[in-house]
């Protein structure tokens, strides 16, 4: 996106929380802004304290804050909002590229928590009143809001920087069927198949691949998700497809990369030749050679930016 300063600057301000101060400044930079002045702070007991240092009196604020690990800290972080809420803030919008507690979307058992609801009743009981996002783990999500909901996607930027990267015969692979959407929306932006790998979860840290639907015979793989968690999915499906007798020429992809309990050990293997996230987490703390990082700062201004003019986080 060109950089030029929006008509409405002195309208709205824009706020980063600790979650990934980074990424807050370079959209600002890029909306040719100043990030607003704020002070968080923790009490010795984990507590968060927020206090802002400038005025926000009819303005439009965004908050840029995922809520990433440690997620519960960087969700109470947006209290932010409340803060915004009392000093008379107009409009309150939190940008929060990963959307923590995603997979808590329904119950699989009968006496367990919707936290996905209950982190959207949060939101807005704080005073957000709209919400944009990156890649949810589930479109569902968006129906726990009563605010309105726009989900922003990578795919388009991810697949710009995968491209040249790739070999011609190609194709790409859903870990699960929850992702065939989101392998078919790379396929499309490829020029590419997809295949669609089927397992079943055991636990909350491990799931074990039961069979797959297409060939890979012979050929590379670009495995995509939504996330990069503990790596042990892109790992089982490593080991499957070249079982099935795929090359050993594997790329990963997604959107939001967690990558804890050794993720990058996990996938630092020959087959694996790279793997791509953007920065929706802070990655200024992992230690891994094949890891591509690639900024949705651009992507997130350019949607902001339509917003404060028109409304619209659309383009066109």
């Amino acid at each position: 996106m060109q950089r030029s300063r929006t008509s409405c600057h002195e309208d709205f301000r824009i706020f980063a929380g600790s979650a990934n101060p980074a990424l807050a400044a370079a959209i600002a930079r890029t909306l040719n802004v100043d990030l607003g002045g704020a002070v968080i702070d923790r009490f010795p007991d984990g507590e968060v304290a927020v206090q802002l240092t400038e005025t926000v009196r009819r303005k439009h604020v965004l908050i840029v804050q995922s809520t990433a690990p440690a997620v519960n800290d960087h969700l109470v972080e947006l209290v932010f909002a409340d803060a915004c809420r009392r000093a008379a803030a107009e409009r309150i919008t939190a940008v929060v590229p990963y959307f923590g507690y995603a997979r808590a979307d329904k119950r699989h058992g009968r006496r367990e928590p919707i936290t996905a609801r209950v982190v959207a009743d949060v939101l807005q009981t704080v005073g957000i009143a709209h919400v944009v996002t990156m890649d949810l783990h589930t479109p569902q999500i968006e129906g726990f809001f009563h605010a309105p909901v726009d989900t922003l996607t990578a795919v388009p930027i991810l697949c710009d920087a995968l491209r040249d990267r790739l070999p011609s015969d190609v194709v790409v692979v859903s870990p699960d069927r929850g992702r065939v959407s989101l392998a078919t929306s790379y396929a499309q932006c490829l020029g590419a198949e997809v295949v669609v790998m089927h397992k079943r979860r055991d636990d909350a840290t491990h799931t074990q691949v039961t069979h797959m639907v297409g060939e890979v015979s012979g050929r590379a793989c670009l495995i995509v998700d939504d996330m990069i968690s503990t790596g042990g999915t892109m790992a089982h499906s490593v080991n499957t497809l070249l079982a099935r007798g795929a090359r050993p020429e594997m790329y990963v992809a997604a959107t939001h990369g967690l990558l804890v309990s050794d993720a990058c050990a996990r996938l630092d293997t020959p087959a694996v030749r790279a793997i791509f996230v953007t920065d929706t987490i802070e990655m200024s703390d992992q230690n891994c050679a094949k890891l591509q990082v690639v900024s949705i700062a651009g992507l997130v201004a350019s949607a902001l930016q339509r917003f404060l003019e028109d409304g619209s986080t659309m383009a066109g």
